[in-house]
């Protein structure tokens, strides 16, 4: 159909490597010998964002300092120190000071995840920073990176990933009265709280005698509410949050496909470092984080999602996996926000190079979109709030 191949069959292939330096948007990352470039995804300008109070103020650039961005939420200071500490064994000689804010999604805590309008709802006051050389670098979670990023940004690095799967953390009142482990011992009509819409829309596919109720805030917040909340009786969250700042005690299970019956979300486990474009002395410290297995995943589920023209606010899962040889497992489902219609695909293939990587990406999503996964979406996106104009 020519309308599926105009809004769907847009190509995302990598810029030769001795093209990098041409230009700011292209010029975007060096690499160590025996590994592949990541796609510098750097495409239209995201809307400007208004910045905040409690954002501190860079010092001037010096020649051994870098100053790192981040949110302000725990997690998002745990994972920019995980990063720094890699930085700083490697460059013992550099200054590293990280500098957190508050963005718009961190501030916003009672708008459910699905009702926001746009993308980049924890990236893009930072990138006004990282433009205006405020920044040097900013430390994401990869899950909350747009799949296209502003003019003159970059995704410079993908760390190794930690377990990217989701997990259940079931009230603690509720294991020690009934002894419930996993989502399937949970009676109907118990209580889920999330405020992700993929999470929400597989368990309702699966477990359709569910509920679910929003619920917001960094991982301590959601914990607590879990705790203090009669009507709650469970909550999703992602293993790696947990497990980073050192409260994977609190899970009662992890879910994946064949467990629970969840995909993660695209990225989900991994960082992801951004800097200018063509900023070659930051991304001469980047190389050192660079995960080749990782990235290379990662890639693939980006341009699925980046095909799909999908956000953090519609219900795309993904599983990948390697498999012996440097084949890589991709497992993908698109599921309409009641559960009650899905598409699914999973394909085994050798993925060596960055062009491999999205074009398979690409392949699986068009497959998707073919067995109906468009209009899945289209009906999730005409009741999203339009993008405010920047």
């Amino acid at each position: 159909m020519a309308t599926l191949h105009n809004r769907f069959g847009r190509a995302f292939a990598a810029p030769p490597s001795h093209h990098r330096r041409q230009s700011p948007a292209l010029a975007c990352f060096a690499f160590p010998r025996g590994t592949h470039a990541i796609s510098t995804e750097a495409a239209h300008a995201s809307g400007s964002m208004a910045d905040t109070q409690d954002a501190a103020a860079a010092a001037p650039a010096k020649a051994n300092t870098f100053v790192v961005g981040t949110r302000k939420s725990p997690l998002a200071m745990a994972q920019a120190e995980i990063v720094v500490a890699s930085l700083q064994a490697m460059f013992p000689d550099h200054s590293f000071p990280i500098h957190g804010m508050t963005t718009t999604g961190d501030r916003d805590q009672n708008t459910a995840l699905y009702n926001f309008g746009g993308k980049g709802l924890w990236t893009s006051q930072l990138e006004d920073k990282l433009a205006a050389r405020e920044l040097d670098l900013v430390v994401h979670s990869l899950k909350d990176m747009p799949t296209t990023l502003p003019d003159g940004c970059a995704l410079g690095a993908v760390t190794k990933r930690e377990d990217a799967r989701d997990v259940l953390v079931i009230k603690r009142a509720h294991v020690d009265a009934h002894g419930w482990r996993s989502i399937a011992d949970l009676p109907a009509g118990s209580v889920i709280g999330t405020s992700s819409v993929r999470r929400i829309a597989q368990l309702a596919r699966r477990y359709p005698a569910l509920k679910f109720k929003d619920v917001r805030g960094n991982l301590q917040t959601r914990l607590e509410k879990l705790r203090t909340d009669d009507e709650m009786t469970a909550i999703v969250l992602a293993a790696a949050g947990l497990q980073r700042i050192g409260l994977g005690h609190h899970i009662s299970q992890f879910l994946d496909t064949d467990g629970g019956g969840i995909m993660h979300a695209v990225g989900q486990g991994a960082l992801g470092v951004e800097c200018r474009a063509g900023d070659e002395r930051v991304l001469d410290l980047l190389r050192g984080l660079e995960d080749h297995e990782t990235a290379l995943a990662c890639a693939t589920e980006r341009s699925l999602m980046r095909t799909l023209e999908g956000g953090c606010s519609v219900p795309i899962g993904v599983e990948t996996r390697w498999v012996e040889g440097g084949t890589l497992r991709l497992r993908a489902t698109v599921v309409s926000a009641d559960g009650k219609q899905g598409v699914d695909a999973e394909v085994t293939e050798a993925v060596g190079s960055l062009e491999a990587a999205e074009e398979l990406g690409k392949r699986v999503a068009l497959d998707l979109v073919s067995r109906g996964a468009d209009k899945i979406l289209d009906v999730i996106n005409a009741k999203r709030p339009l993008e405010k104009a920047a």
